[in-house]
Order: structure tokens, then sequence, then C-alpha cells
């Protein structure tokens, strides 16, 4: 059914893309400060426990309507269903994933735009000797910037639609080439100079030995939650990907190599970072601030703060990438598909779209502060537009998404069809993975909502 010409050049490309999408912020931003918010090894335990039993097989999942399919999201979701003899509108499942992608991504690039702002800053030396009252002053002007945070929002903007615009042979497959290995090399980098200057042994004893008298049903909830949006579980760039993979891959050992990587990125950022934090008596439960207040102050502090808080920042804005052109393409795809236009021109239309709704997040911090559009809900009481995308977003849709690409592949498609993806014949392996997709995950994904719901 693969009806794409385009494939990426070798394996190892696809691999790359795939561990970029999943790998991102998520990884080195929001599992720090999650894990620092709920302590540390407990958190870490259960998030590693719902990687292995949810999110390998979420993944094995989207990467089966990808490469089936050999189209967009919502292109493989309606060809699949319709070859099952099932309704095309199953092409909304498609629709759904790209719309995170696209919403995720007006939101996301605000946040790496921060990122970018702060790199010039380092170089310059703004963290020398900087106190937490003048990092936090710091953030807020950053914020408050109606220019700067246009501009550097653009410029994030720009650099990925660069780099999709180039095709996935020649854009997104070169780009990962370099950027993912220059990560990973990035973090070691820090973990080892963490464990020189830092406070090595408490950062790996608040990882790595559990205390479970501190897990209460949040701590469990936050950690399935962290488990899918860390692997992008109900977005469309790893179904995007999929489309481009050779039949002669292995899905499961794909995806075990992009939950590997993930999860190798998680703990090299958390032994990069905890040993800062420790070292200079910051403290780990500081929240998203973790990066943008606390750890400038850390640079600010400890010998050749200037190299090592812009390379970590360069880490970051990769990570950052790596996940952008993952969404971006998602959305291109379809409308190439769709449109039948030049990528270019696709290109420039969804980065252009994605760019304009995401003054709305930039405005947020500044001149429309007190907008707050839903605000007579109670729940979403005094939330601007960036904080009721991001709710609606990692809390909502991406759960949604979720839950219907696991109906859709354990109960839509055939077991003849879901068994030639993944090569596994009808053994225990590839029986244990189809329960998890008809009945763990789906069950796990009301959970969390149920949850949610609750405890607002």
């Amino acid at each position: 059914m693969n009806t794409n010409k385009v494939e990426f050049a070798s394996r190892w490309g696809f691999i790359l893309a795939a561990m970029g999408s999943a790998v991102g912020l998520g990884n080195i931003w929001r599992f720090t400060f999650m894990a620092g918010e709920n302590g540390g090894g407990a958190f870490i335990f259960f998030y590693f426990l719902f990687i292995v039993f949810f999110g390998i097989p979420c993944l094995m999942a989207m990467i089966v309507i990808g490469r089936r399919g050999g189209r967009s999201p919502a292109g493989s979701t309606q060809a699949l269903a319709v070859a099952e003899g099932k309704s095309p509108n199953w092409k909304f499942l498609g629709w759904i994933a790209i719309s995170v992608a696209f919403l995720a991504l007006t939101f996301f690039s605000v946040v790496a735009g921060w990122v970018l702002a702060y790199i010039p800053r380092s170089l310059v030396g703004a963290f020398d000797n900087i106190s937490g009252e003048q990092s936090n002053q710091l953030f807020a002007d950053v914020q408050a910037s109606v220019f700067g945070m246009t501009f550097w929002h653009g410029v994030f903007m720009l650099i990925t639609m660069f780099i999709v615009a180039r095709g996935i042979q020649q854009g997104v497959e070169k780009t990962v080439k370099v950027m993912m290995p220059a990560l990973f090399i990035a973090l070691l980098i820090l973990v080892i100079y963490a464990a020189v200057t830092g406070n090595f042994s408490e950062a790996f004893t608040f990882m790595f030995k559990p205390d479970f008298s501190k897990v209460n049903s949040d701590t469990v909830l936050l950690a399935l939650g962290q488990a899918f949006f860390s692997l992008s579980v109900g977005g469309g760039g790893i179904i995007a990907y999929g489309a481009y993979l050779d039949k002669q891959a292995s899905i499961p050992r794909v995806a075990l190599s992009i939950a590997g990587a993930n999860v190798s990125v998680d703990m090299l950022a958390g032994m990069a970072i905890f040993p800062i934090v420790f070292a200079y008596s910051l403290e780990p439960a500081s929240g998203p601030g973790l990066l943008f207040v606390t750890l400038p102050v850390a640079f600010g502090q400890m010998p050749g703060g200037i190299i090592v808080g812009t390379l970590f920042l360069l880490l970051v804005l990769f990570a950052a990438l790596s996940t952008s052109i993952s969404m971006l393409e998602s959305v291109v795809s379809r409308l190439i598909e769709r449109e039948n236009s030049k990528r270019l021109h696709m290109t420039l239309l969804a980065g252009g779209l994605v760019w304009l709704i995401g003054l709305g997040s930039v405005f947020s911090h500044n001149i429309w502060s007190d907008f707050t559009p839903l605000g007579f809900i109670e729940i979403l009481e005094g939330a601007t537009i960036f904080r009721l995308i991001d709710f609606f977003v990692v809390n909502n849709l991406i759960l949604f998404s979720a839950f219907l690409i696991t109906i859709f592949v354990g109960w839509v498609m055939s077991e003849e069809a879901t068994r030639d993806e993944l090569g596994m014949g009808n053994n225990l392996a590839y029986r244990s993975w189809r329960f998890v997709m008809r009945y763990l995950a789906p069950g796990a994904i009301l959970l969390i909502s149920l949850m949610t719901i609750i405890a607002y």
C-alpha cells in the first residue's frame, strides 16, 4: 500500500529522525523538572515501567500505521480503514494527530525561542554571578519583550522550515545525522563536567534510589503521562516518518532503538543537571523555571560557566529542532498529498500559519497577559492563550489521539495486517503487543483522563 517513492536513504537515517521526533524539550526540560517535583527516583521508576509496557508498544503501532499506509497520518488511516472494509472517516484520526503536531508547534516554538534568546546572553557573560532574583528578572525581561519574543519565535520557525523544505533525504535526514550525534556528545561532555564539578553522588541517589514513601496516585499518573508525552505518542511525527521506512526494517527493533535513545537522553540530562543543582544548593523542585531561572544561577557561579552554559543551551536547541521538524513534516506531508503542490510552497504555508498562530502565545507573556478568553470556565480561570493551547494539547488532545491510535491498531486493523508489518508471526510477543493495544493502553489512557478530570 506504500505510495511514497521517497524513502530515507538509510535505515540509520530513519532511526535518527524518529529518535529526534521523540527526543526534545520533553526530555531535557520537562522530564528533569517533573522528576525534580515528584521525588526523583520513585517517579523515574514508574516512568521506566510505563515506557516499557505502554510507550514501546504505542511507538510500534504508530510506525505500523505510517509504513502500512505509506501516506500522511490522515492519508494512511483513511487508506488502511478502507482496506479493512471500515469507514473512511478514520482519516479524522490522522487529522487529530496532525492537529496535535500543528498546535503543539505553535507554543513549542515560542519556548524554543526563549532558548535562542538565552544563547547570545550566555555568550556575553550575562549569567556571571547572577543571583536568583536577577535570574528571575532576566527571564521576565525576555518574556516581556514583544519584539524579542516575536523575532526569536520567527527565527526558530525559519530554521525548522528550511530543513523541512529541503525534503526527507536532503533536509531531515542530513540534519539529524549531524544534530543527533552532536546532541549525545554535548550531553556526555556536560555529564562528565557535572561529575567533576558537581555533587554527582547526591544526584545519583536522587535519581536511582527510589523513595516509595513519597509515591502517591499523582506520581504514578504523572509518570504515565510523561511516558506518552516524552515519546510523542499521539502526535503525527512518528506516523509521518513511518511512511518513509523501508519494508525490510524491523519495526520492533526500530521502536526499541527510539525508546532506548529517549530514555538515555532522559538519564544523561538528569545526570548533567541535578549534580549542578545540588552542588550549588539550588532547588530540584523549581518546576518549569529549572531551565530558564535556576540553571543560569549555577552557570554564573561555576568555572567555565560561559562555555558550559552555552553548550547546554545549544544542546536544548538541537533537541527542540529535532522535534519541531517532525511536527512540521506531519503537516506538510498531508498538504502535499492533498493539494498536490510543491514541498516548498506547502512548507511556507504550514510554517507561516504556525508562526502567525504562535503570536498568540508570544503576546500571552506581555501585551495579552491579562487576556483569558475562557476565563469564565473555572478550571481555565486565568489561562492565557499560551496556557490554553498547552492545556488542550498536552492534557487532552494528545491523549485522545493516543487513545484512538490504540483502538485503530487494536480493533480496526486486522491481525494479518499488523503481523505482516511487525514480522512477528502469531507468537507470544505479538499476542502480548496486541493485548496491550486492545486493552491495557486504552485503559491506561482513559485512567489518566479520568483522574485529570477528577483532579480539576
